[in-house]
């Protein structure tokens, strides 16, 4: 694995993570996505006053993929400013597992960098799974 690849992720989501509109929680995420075709997509979460109506960092950034041409996530990397090694929640992981392949890659950070790596069907074992879903 190139170390360099989850550095730059890494990046991307703390770049996001600022821009997070968390006004309810206080607990601002970031995530950025690599697709299959080598481009970064990121996102924050974004809370409304209907909390804990919104939607989460990873979602936006698949959002982002998708309405950018993406189809396929490669790797992807995650950042919470008040929580080291957060990892997606269940509804993200998921919407992550509809766009991933089992071996696929999720870094967790913390403020300094990916501080693990799990594996797609690590993280959700038993995904939903239908003909369609790759």
């Amino acid at each position: 694995m190139n170390d360099t690849k989850p550095h730059h992720l890494f990046e991307a989501a703390r770049d996001a993570m600022g821009k997070a509109h968390a006004p309810y929680s206080r607990f601002p995420v970031g995530a950025a996505i690599l697709d299959s075709d080598g481009r970064v997509h990121s996102g924050a979460n974004i809370e409304v006053i209907s909390f804990p109506e919104g939607w989460c960092a990873e979602t936006t950034a698949i959002g982002h993929m998708i309405m950018g041409g993406g189809k396929r996530i490669a790797e992807v990397a995650v950042i919470a400013e008040k929580l080291d090694l957060c990892s997606p929640c269940g509804g993200c992981r998921q919407r992550l597992a509809e766009f991933s392949d089992p071996g696929t890659l999720i870094h967790l950070c913390d403020a300094e960098g990916v501080k693990k790596t799990v594996r797609m069907d690590e993280l959700l074992p038993l995904a939903f799974q239908t003909e369609t879903i790759g």
